[in-house]
C-alpha cells in the first residue's frame, strides 16, 4: 500500500514516502505515557491499516509485547479487529500474518465534528430545494476537495496511478486519511477515515458525488467496492489501469473492457 500525504508527516520526520526501495528505519515515534502510545497505535491503524503487529512495532519503536498489549486492549474494547493477510499480501512461506485495522467503533471515537449541525442543514436544504439541491451541494463539496487537480490527459498505467495519488493526497488534506495501493491490473484509492461518515449514512449523495469526481478526473469507469457509511472499514474505489478505448465502426461494436471496470454506483461493499 502506498500512503499518500499523511497528515503530520512533518512532525514525524519521515517525510512523504516515494518508491518501493528500502529505507532506513524511522526513529521511535512515541516517547510519552501509555495514553500517548495508544493514540499513536490508533493513528497508525487509521492511516495504514490493515497493518501487521510487526510493522506497528517497527514504525513506532515498540517491543512486540508492547504492541500486543495495545492491540489486545483495542480489540477487547471493540475499536480494532484482526484478520489474516490475503494470499497476495503474504511474503514467504508459513501461516499468513495477522493484520489489524480500526472498526467503525474505533473510527467513531475519533470524533465527527458538527455532525448534527451538518445533518440538520442538509435536511433543511432538501426541504427548500428538493433532492436536486442536495445532489448539487454534494457535487460542489467534492469539487472543492479536488480543486486544482486537472483531469488525466493521457491514459497510461503511469499517468493513471499518478492521478490517483494526486486525488488521494487531496482527500488526505480534507481529513480522509487516504492512500493508494496497486492491486492486480488496477489501483485502489482507500479512504481510511471519513469526517462526514455519520452524515453520509443519511445522505448517500455525498458518496456518489465523490465517485463522480473520481470518474471525471480519471476519465474512466471506477468501481466503489466499500464505504465507511455502509459499515465497512474503509472507502475503497477500484481504478482500472488498462482501459481499451471505445471504437465506432460499421458493426457498432465496442472494445471489451476488463471485468474490474464494471461500474457499481451503489457504493455498497462487494463482500
Amino acid at each position: 500500500m502506498k500512503t499518500v500525504g499523511l497528515p503530520h508527516d512533518e512532525d514525524r520526520g519521515t517525510g512523504r514516502r516515494t518508491g518501493a526501495g528500502p529505507v532506513a528505519a524511522p526513529a521511535p515515534l512515541v516517547t510519552g505515557g501509555e495514553g500517548h502510545t495508544r493514540a499513536a497505535v490508533v493513528q497508525l491503524l487509521l492511516e495504514e491499516g490493515p497493518i501487521t503487529a510487526t510493522a506497528i512495532g517497527t514504525k513506532l519503536g515498540l517491543t512486540p509485547a508492547g504492541v500486543r498489549r495495545h492491540l489486545d486492549a483495542l480489540i477487547e474494547s471493540g475499536q480494532a479487529r484482526a484478520s489474516r493477510s490475503a494470499p497476495w499480501q503474504q511474503k514467504g512461506r508459513g501461516r499468513p500474518a495477522k493484520q489489524y485495522q480500526l472498526t467503525a467503533v474505533g473510527r467513531g471515537r475519533l470524533g465527527h465534528a458538527y455532525d448534527d449541525l451538518a445533518g440538520a442543514a442538509i435536511r433543511q436544504l432538501g426541504e427548500i430545494g428538493g433532492e436536486q439541491a442536495i445532489a448539487d451541494f454534494a457535487r460542489e463539496r467534492a469539487r472543492t476537495i479536488v480543486e486544482g487537480i486537472e483531469p488525466v490527459a493521457e491514459h497510461t498505467p503511469e499517468t493513471t496511478t499518478a492521478k490517483a495519488d494526486e486525488i488521494a493526497e487531496a482527500f488526505t488534506d480534507a481529513g480522509f486519511a487516504a492512500s493508494t495501493r496497486k492491486v492486480g491490473a488496477g489501483v485502489q484509492i482507500c479512504q481510511h477515515h471519513c469526517p462526514v461518515a455519520h452524515v453520509a449514512e443519511e445522505f448517500p449523495q455525498l458518496c456518489e458525488a465523490e465517485l463522480e469526481a473520481f470518474r471525471d478526473l480519471l476519465g474512466t469507469h471506477v468501481q466503489r467496492l466499500a464505504t465507511i457509511a455502509n459499515g465497512d472499514c474503509a472507502c475503497t474505489t477500484h481504478v482500472p489501469l488498462f482501459v481499451l478505448p471505445i471504437t465506432d465502426n460499421a458493426s457498432h461494436k465496442t472494445a471489451a473492457q476488463p471485468a474490474a471496470v464494471r461500474t457499481n454506483d451503489s457504493g455498497r461493499s462487494a463482500e
